[in-house]
């Protein structure tokens, strides 16, 4: 009905009566008092057109532009006001239709923020994320999935998992999540050209507000790493009984062979012999794991003092030289500069150098060469150990600093090593903010170069 309550249709319809009234009165030759009562009732309706027009524009229209704008409101268009210039009742329904308005549109963009906030923290999550509905369609997947899986969101938004995702330990995963309503985990090797990851899928289910299965969110951790220190565990607490075992058994052995008696005192000191180096052996062992345990700790005590490289080198070149003279094997030391220094702790270089000097004597055959090479190298001081030894093979170099890790098995035990000692050196080399590198050929020799700097960064309190 309002649209009818136009001022053009009114003025119009207006115009239509007083011409047929006058039009009438002129043929039917009225009368003066007629004619006046026509311009009576002709002037009532001008005065009620008058009121209706006052009427319109006093409240219909105020009510068409609100209206109008909770319209817009419904549509999510937040930024629509009424500007109408309305009093009373009509201008306090104009203020709150605005101030309604203003707070949806705060409300819309902090959810517009909130949402943009939540994208972040799932798209750049460690772990995998994709969002299923209860029919099966992916409605959401992170950058950490794509990463593991490759493709793009579009080739997986919008379509069947089962049809997108060539995985049957997910396919199964999503499938008891969606059975039993409950948190499945499942487990997984995904192989490529280049390594071999391992992921764990989690599933959850999602529910609405009437507890109805809604769908379904998968997670999926890379324990990779995890995997790996998980062998290593199993590896170290292994060896470290093959270690230990060994060393007790003799003891053992020759301990119950001295108290059954019967033995000549050649044979008793012989076996008292094998008792004391046997124990000398296990002794190493737990000394080296003690420090290798010190070194692990979350801040290892380290004293750092200013050491003079040349001072070093007169301490432990006489036990390298020994050594090295009793296999016939040539040890050499270039000291590129009589006036290297750095700050370290002075006893864990002393075993840096000490352990790798030994392994390269112990590893080079007759007649080889071993030297130590000292230099300056922009911020560090290098130390760069070389024998013509045996070598080591490609494979085994990114092991080679794993606790008990030996390349040749039979020829460490022989030599009296524990398996330790790199494991050591790699530890102390990191404690000092130093790196080591390692170059090696089979049947050619081997380089070991360490890295440590001049300047020790003392930490803020």
């Amino acid at each position: 009905m309002r649209s009818l309550f136009t001022k053009p249709l009114i003025s119009y319809m207006i115009g239509i009566l007083l011409f047929i009234f006058i039009t009438g009165a002129i043929q039917s030759k009225l009368t003066n008092h007629v004619i006046i009562l026509i311009a009576i009732k002709g002037i009532e309706f001008i005065i009620l057109t008058v009121i209706i027009l006052h009427i319109y524009d006093r409240y219909m229209k105020p009510i068409k532009k609100a209206s109008e704008a909770v319209d817009k409101l419904v549509q999510g268009n937040y930024r629509t006001r009424v500007h109408d210039p309305a009093q009373g009742m009509m201008a306090d329904l104009s203020y709150k239709i605005n101030m309604l308005a203003r707070n949806l549109s705060e409300l819309s963009i902090q959810e517009d923020i909130k949402a943009k906030q939540l994208l972040t923290v799932i798209h750049n999550s460690e772990s995998g994320l994709v969002l299923i509905d209860e029919k099966g369609y992916i409605h959401l997947v992170n950058r950490k999935f794509l990463h593991m899986f490759g493709k793009t969101k579009s080739d997986y938004i919008g379509h069947l998992y089962y049809e997108v995702i060539d995985n049957e330990r997910i396919h199964h995963t999503v499938q008891e999540t969606f059975l039993y309503e409950k948190n499945v985990k499942d487990y997984f090797t995904r192989k490529s050209s280049m390594n071999e990851r391992h992921i764990e899928v989690v599933g959850a289910p999602i529910f609405n507000e009437r507890n109805m299965l809604n769908g379904a969110v998968l997670v999926l951790y890379d324990i990779t790493e995890l995997k790996k220190l998980e062998i290593m565990r199993k590896d170290f607490v292994a060896n470290v009984s093959h270690e230990l075992k060994t060393p007790i058994t003799s003891i053992s052995g020759f301990a119950e062979t001295l108290l059954e008696g019967n033995l000549d005192e050649e044979q008793t000191k012989q076996f008292l012999h094998i008792i004391f180096e046997e124990s000398k052996r296990v002794e190493v062992i737990v000394s080296d794991l003690l420090t290798l345990s010190k070194l692990e700790r979350e801040n290892p005590y380290v004293s750092f003092t200013h050491i003079d490289v040349s001072l070093i080198l007169h301490d432990i070149s006489p036990i390298i030289e020994h050594q090295a003279k009793q296999k016939g094997i040539a040890f050499t030391i270039d000291l590129q500069s009589e006036d290297l220094s750095l700050q370290a702790d002075e006893e864990m270089l002393k075993q840096i150098l000490l352990n790798l000097l030994t392994n390269a004597v112990n590893y080079t055959p007759s007649e080889g060469e071993v030297n130590l090479e000292i230099g300056a190298e922009k911020e560090y001081i290098r130390f760069k150990i070389t024998d013509t030894g045996i070598g080591i093979d490609k494979e085994d170099i990114p092991r080679l600093f794993e606790r008990f890790y030996r390349v040749d098995q039979a020829r460490s035990r022989n030599t009296g090593g524990t398996g330790l000692g790199l494991a050591i050196v790699k530890h102390i080399v990191e404690v000092h903010n130093g790196k080591v590198t390692v170059d090696s050929e089979l049947n050619k020799g081997s380089t070991f170069t360490v890295y440590l700097p001049k300047e020790h960064e003392k930490e803020e309190p």
